[in-house]
């Protein structure tokens, strides 16, 4: 299937590993453009280098941190120096640390209100108008299962995912007469760095070993295994495609199952 991506620009933040590296590689292998972007300069290096040589897309990538709005002002600045417009975004970031609410503290709210929250509204502020006016815009917004059925000691994804996804909501409806679709790919347990590292803090509050966790959650999944990164990313980059023109204000789960919902 030609998704009609060859020769757009892309901004896919935190994308040096995890989700948002499978996302950058399947959106290179469509002939997008770059802009890639990690705290880490050396892995972002090292992941912009072996997208560029393997598909042979034009990619740039900008370390910075997204809940920092001179960041993000940065980021996006030198994706459009580099390619002269940014078509579509995909935002993303680390998950803020597990928790009750009893065990977070103000500083804790604040800073998860930044990395989840403000820095969407902060990326999104600056290429939409762009967008409006070439008449054509993708957005995708990252978040997590957690937006639809909350996870048990995840105050903080469970409140602010929930958040982005009204955003998103509400700003496709805005957006929607201008070509630019704007929907949210929630991700269900997937086999990265995020997921080991909250086995590890869940296995070490609970006395057991992180694979007890990972067995627990597999337990709960009806197709009974992780998720691959690649699987996740075939859903994002479909939904920023030209054959995606028709969806927008959607939240899709890639979860294998896991949401008990009905919608």
């Amino acid at each position: 299937m030609d998704l009609g991506l060859k020769g757009k620009v892309a901004l896919v933040a935190a994308s040096s590993q995890g989700l948002g590296l499978a996302v950058a590689e399947e959106l290179a292998a469509e002939g997008v453009r770059l802009v890639m972007n990690s705290r880490s300069e050396d892995s972002l290096r090292q992941a912009s280098d072996a997208i560029g040589e393997r598909f042979g897309a034009g990619v740039i990538g900008v370390a910075g941190d997204v809940s920092k709005r001179e960041d993000v002002e940065r980021i996006v600045s030198e994706g459009m120096k580099r390619f002269g417009r940014i078509d579509i975004l995909v935002t993303n970031s680390g998950g803020p640390p597990a928790g009750t609410f009893d065990g977070l503290s103000r500083e804790s709210w604040d800073d998860a209100v930044r990395i989840l929250l403000t820095s969407v509204l902060d990326m999104t502020r600056l290429v939409l108008p762009g967008m409006k006016e070439r008449g054509w815009g993708r957005i995708l917004n990252i978040t997590s299962i957690a937006a639809k059925q909350p996870v048990d000691n995840l105050m903080l994804s469970n409140s602010l995912r929930a958040g982005v996804t009204g955003f998103s909501k509400t700003l496709a409806n805005e957006v929607a007469q201008y070509g630019i679709t704007v929907n949210t790919i929630l991700p269900g347990y997937t086999a990265t760095e995020r997921v080991v590292e909250l086995a590890e803090t869940l296995g070490k509050k609970e006395g057991v070993d992180p694979a007890v966790i990972r067995s627990r959650w597999e337990a709960e999944i009806p197709m009974r295994r992780l998720a691959e990164p690649r699987e996740f990313a075939a859903l994002a980059a479909f939904l920023v495609s030209e054959r995606a023109s028709y969806i927008t204000g959607s939240s899709i789960a890639v979860d294998g199952g896991w949401i008990k919902g009905l919608f």
